[in-house]
């Protein structure tokens, strides 16, 4: 019988023995799981002489000369791919990207993206960015970053690619449903300052309020545009809002579960199942709550996932909201960060979300109560969007702003912005239709 070599056996058994802290999903830190959870099992030692018999032959005969460091760092990128599309091995830089996420400034091109078969699949541009200003959409299939092919690339590897030096061009090759052939769309590099909470007031009574992506300060920039959005009506008082969640790719939850609270006066938002009791978790909104008589309307479609599903479906399960437009990409698993040392970590899936009703956004999203595509007049119809249940290898369904200051804007200036996009957003036209038709059947009562 073969000997399983030492460092094979200090790699295999060695994660399960490091100090390890896990990040909730609501930004704490917290200690892993007590030993009696992690209650050792035999490892399979069949399996071991076939990991190590591998091991040697790549030594041993790989064209190349490669060194254990970068074979068994291989070997956990691998073992984590494995798993579904959102688990991951972060080496340093990862971790800064992280960061650089949820504070909202990052360079690159501003694109939400996942792996789908080798390939890179547009989840959601992110507004006023230059994928965004370029033309990129969600579910466009990326095959090539200039002249090299993504087939064989790992997602982070990819996105390295994409990112770059501010101001430097990259084409993208791209497939589309609906297209013949593959696209070519030209960008440049720019620093992706993300503007999280963007407003608007529509014919004088009602609020558009966007959040185009949940970052740290989401939850005090929503209730900022409430403000702003109250401040512009004659009587200082909104008649109906209009929450804009379509392409948000989701973000921070705590942010999603800050801007439910604003709107619930008490009740579950989400809660997290996984097999360890430290990934179950509740998070309830506290009482009091801003706008409690005015009617909601939440838009949604294939590009709008995790934290936007979250505030959806809470609003949605509360009757709080109408919700409308096409259904949610279906991003509802719960990734924490494990540090393995200073610079090195795991982002590892360990849970599932659930609506205060407990349905299950994995794989599933959220099905709006009025479907509405987004369309207009004299377009081809509605390419369909990628969605979590695309993705190879995902986890199954399991039920058993930015600080920069605002330009102000003059009323011809929101007259023209309003003008135009209700003009090209057939499911905004339609959302403030609704609005429309439910304040007027609230005057009719107020005068019976």
């Amino acid at each position: 019988m073969k000997s399983i070599p030492s460092v094979v056996l200090t790699f295999a058994l060695g994660l399960n023995a490091l100090p390890v802290l896990a990040e909730s999903p609501h930004g704490q830190t917290e200690n892993t799981p007590s030993a009696e959870e992690n209650t050792f099992r035999p490892l399979p030692l069949e399996e071991l002489r076939k990991f190590t018999e591998v091991f040697g032959r790549i030594k041993q005969d790989y064209v190349e000369e490669i060194d254990d460091v970068t074979l068994l760092k291989y070997a956990i990128r691998g073992m984590l791919s494995g798993l579904d599309p959102h688990s991951a091995y972060l080496e340093p830089s990862a971790f800064t990207d992280l960061q650089e996420n949820t504070s909202g400034t990052f360079g690159g091109l501003g694109i939400e993206v996942g792996m789908e078969n080798g390939f890179v699949k547009v989840i959601a541009p992110i507004d006023d960015t230059p994928a965004q200003k370029g033309g990129v959409m969600a579910g466009d299939l990326i095959i090539k970053l200039d002249d090299t092919p993504v087939k064989g690339m790992s997602l982070n590897e990819a996105v390295d690619f994409m990112r770059g030096e501010i101001g430097t061009p990259i084409r993208l090759t791209i497939l589309r449903a609906g297209e013949r052939e593959p696209l070519e769309i030209k960008l440049v590099r720019a620093e992706i300052v993300v503007t999280s909470v963007k407003t608007l007031t529509l014919n004088d009574r009602y609020g558009y309020l966007r959040i185009t992506q949940f970052q740290e300060h989401t939850g005090k920039d929503f209730n900022k545009g409430l403000d702003e959005l109250e401040a512009a009506q004659p009587d200082n008082k909104l008649h109906g809002l209009i929450i804009d969640l379509r392409n948000n790719p989701g973000g921070v939850l705590q942010a999603a579960v800050d801007v439910a609270d604003t709107l619930l006066d008490e009740g579950l938002v989400v809660y997290t199942k996984g097999r360890s009791k430290t990934s179950d978790l509740e998070f309830s909104a506290k009482p009091g709550q801003r706008l409690k008589d005015v009617p909601i309307i939440v838009l949604i479609d294939g590009g709008s996932a995790s934290a936007s599903e979250i505030l959806a479906g809470a609003l949605q399960d509360h009757d709080r909201a109408v919700v409308m437009g096409t259904q949610s990409f279906g991003k509802g698993s719960v990734q924490n960060v494990l540090a393995l040392t200073e610079d090195h970590g795991l982002k590892l899936t360990t849970a599932r979300y659930f609506t205060p009703q407990g349905r299950s956004i994995q794989a599933q999203g959220i099905e709006p109560d009025i479907e509405v595509n987004r369309a207009k007049l004299g377009d081809k119809q509605e390419q369909p969007f990628f969605r979590e249940a695309d993705l190879a290898g995902h986890l199954s369904n399991g039920n058993d702003d930015s600080k920069r200051p605002r330009p102000k804007k003059t009323k011809t200036d929101e007259q023209d912005e309003q003008r135009t996009m209700l003009e090209q957003d057939f499911q905004l036209q339609e959302a403030l239709n609704l609005l429309k038709a439910i304040d007027i059947l609230k005057i009719k009562k107020g005068q019976e």
